[in-house]
């Protein structure tokens, strides 16, 4: 995109705060319209829509205005990315596009969702009952986000890697897991009076995103994550939500991976993108032939493009 000249600042340019592998960092943004674009990157700078993934309504009916109107208020990004959501999955506009890929589950009944389910994840959600976890919606509290906390810490890893959230203390458990209040959804699974596992779903139009499903390792005797899903569904019925999204389906073309098989096992489907049914060699070459075309493109400075990439951290549940 062109720089705008030097010295232009315009007066919409402020500073917003964004999740960076569990961490808070501020980075400029731009108020267009409704939506904050922020600014990342050192040397190759990325502008995009803030949560992108939570955004209600159609900012980009029209990609190219939103570009002009942040260049007309000081901007200054190499690329400009946004994302379709689910289930737009044919491209709308003619920019540079990299395909992703999505779990989603599309959700009609309760009954219907039940009925296609194996055995084995039936009796995963009996077991959980059966063993005495209560699963409901709950508010958002200071009991909660303390109970969120005791998860957090409970373990300084998770699936072999480090956990982004041990450690933090109960005010930022709490500031963290406080945004959107009018559309999110918590529900809880308690072992008595001790939370073992939680979802957090945020309400984006007709779809609902899981934002967090995390749960105690020393409970997964209880199955509380099946629990916690089923809970996530019957609740989605309720409310006329069509989809059910549950970040990637597959990570790195691994359709071995244990959270894999447990979405598959759950009712979520694979919206796949291109790169996951090509060969890894060809993914390669199109990739190779993508960096030299972003590479031409940025030595021409007057040109404005996009990218349509998306590309969600995903809430791995223990």
């Amino acid at each position: 995109m062109a720089n705008l000249q030097a010295g232009r600042v315009s007066m919409m340019e402020t500073r917003a705060q964004i999740s960076i592998r569990g961490k808070q960092t501020e980075v400029p943004a731009i108020r267009v319209e409704n939506a904050d674009i922020i600014t990342t990157g050192k040397w190759l700078k990325m502008a995009a829509i803030k949560d992108e993934d939570y955004f209600e309504g159609n900012l980009l009916s029209d990609p190219a205005t939103v570009i002009v109107r942040f260049r007309e208020h000081g901007g200054k990004a190499d690329i400009f990315s946004f994302s379709q959501r689910i289930p737009e999955t044919s491209p709308k506009f003619d920019y540079p596009l990299h395909w992703d890929n999505a779990a989603a589950l599309a959700v009609s009944s309760y009954s219907q969702w039940w009925e296609n389910l194996s055995q084995e994840t039936r009796r995963n959600v009996r077991l959980a009952g059966k063993r005495g976890l209560v699963v409901s919606a709950v508010p958002f509290s200071d009991n909660l986000a303390r109970g969120i906390m005791d998860i957090y810490n409970e373990s300084p890893f998770r699936q072999g890697r480090r956990f982004w959230h041990y450690g933090k203390d109960f005010e930022t458990v709490k500031r963290d897991n406080a945004t959107y209040p009018g559309r999110s959804q918590f529900i809880a699974a308690y072992a008595g009076s001790e939370l073992v596992g939680f979802i957090k779903m945020v309400y984006v139009d007709k779809l609902a995103s899981i934002m967090q499903i995390l749960s105690k390792v020393a409970h997964q005797d209880k199955k509380p994550t099946n629990a916690l899903i089923a809970k996530a569904v019957e609740i989605c019925a309720e409310k006329g939500i069509s989809q059910l999204v549950y970040c990637k389906y597959v990570y790195h073309q691994n359709y071995q991976d244990a959270l894999t098989e447990f979405k598959r096992r759950n009712g979520f489907k694979l919206q796949l993108g291109l790169t996951e049914i090509l060969p890894q060699r060809v993914v390669a070459t199109l990739l190779e032939a993508r960096s030299r075309y972003y590479a031409s493109r940025l030595l021409r400075p007057t040109q404005d493009h996009a990218v349509v990439p998306t590309s969600p951290n995903d809430p791995r549940p223990a």
